[in-house]
């Protein structure tokens, strides 16, 4: 798993984010291949983002660590 900081540019009329050829390589990225891709702006922390849901039942420290550990292990 690689945590990586991009900056969306336009693509006609969509945005795209490039991967740096470092981590393609390191990933073992290939054309067309899914991805699944967790995007947190960077003007929002991870705790801001998970504070502003009100009534989980698990503390915002355990859900980002059961997220992190599983695209680990995924």
């Amino acid at each position: 798993m690689a945590s990586i900081e991009v900056k969306a540019k336009r693509w006609g009329n969509s945005i795209g984010l490039l991967i740096p050829k470092d981590v393609v390589r390191k990933e073992k990225i290939r054309e067309n291949q899914i991805l699944d891709i967790i995007i947190i702006p960077k003007t929002r922390t991870l705790e801001k983002t998970f504070g502003m849901v009100k009534g989980w039942e698990k503390p915002a420290q355990q859900i980002k660590d059961e997220i992190r550990r599983e695209l680990h292990d995924g």
